[in-house]
């Protein structure tokens, strides 16, 4: 079974970029093969990879019911749960060194749940094919929540540099223990500080939350320049504050 390593973080704190990061640092190592899971319903690390989604599982999940309503066969005489898993598996959009998988979100109310559920088999039966899984989950942590992952390895906490910051992403460390999740260690990230230094209030409010600081990565300009230009973050230079900080921290984490 594959190293399992979960990113959350509420919405704003550059988690998503963070997080294509990671692959792309995991990837560039010689440590694929990678499975990307973006379990957020506003799927965007995509756009961070530099890679086109021409489907999600929820939008798989719509074309499938809506066939099925109007009455319509499925092509070569399969049955629905064939043509479901057809159209999963074609979905995968194959990167350089990582696969990916998007989530996305059904149209109507109560059909997140159903989602999650098609993307737990989903990735119980690929995962083992792959060395690291890398899940980039949405703000409120239902991913994480609905316990789509059986067990995770690391789980990265990324904040901004602000107390309500530190204190949501402590939130999500409670959440994660409440539930039982099985996880194995959970560290902290502190995104775009100033000059790459934590205030004493910040500090202050990481130690009162006993959240382990694994690393702070700095305010990068080139970032919000690569956004704005539609440029994949990945594309960074290696010697971008992003990536040297994001690449000190991995080596701390002593993947194997």
């Amino acid at each position: 079974m594959g190293y399992n390593i979960a990113v959350a973080g509420k919405g704003g704190t550059g988690k998503t970029s963070l997080t294509g990061l990671l692959i792309d640092h995991l990837v560039k190592n010689d440590k694929g093969p990678v499975l990307v899971v973006d379990a957020d319903a506003n799927a965007n690390i995509n756009e961070v990879l530099g890679v086109e989604v021409e489907a999600t599982i929820g939008s798989i999940r719509e074309e499938v019911n809506q066939r099925e309503l109007a009455g319509n066969s499925f092509p070569g005489g399969m049955t629905k749960a064939q043509f479901l898993q057809y159209r999963l598996n074609s979905s995968i959009v194959e990167g350089d060194g990582y696969d990916l998988m998007v989530m996305g979100r059904s149209e109507g109310a109560g059909c997140y749940c159903y989602v999650n559920g098609i993307l737990r088999e989903q990735t119980n039966k690929i995962s083992n094919h792959y060395k690291y899984q890398v899940i980039d989950n949405e703000a409120g942590m239902e991913h994480l929540s609905r316990k789509t992952t059986r067990h995770i390895d690391t789980l990265l906490l990324v904040s901004d540099c602000s107390r309500r910051s530190i204190q949501a992403v402590a939130r999500i460390r409670d959440l994660a223990e409440e539930l039982k999740l099985s996880v194995g260690n959970t560290y902290l990230i502190v995104n775009k500080a100033p000059n790459g230094v934590l205030n004493d209030g910040v500090k202050e409010e990481v130690n009162n939350k006993k959240l382990n600081l694994i690393g702070v990565v700095p305010l990068d300009e080139l970032i919000y320049e690569y956004d704005s230009s539609g440029i994949p973050l990945v594309k960074l230079p290696e010697d971008s504050k992003s990536k040297m900080a994001m690449s000190d921290i991995i080596a701390k984490l002593e993947l194997k």
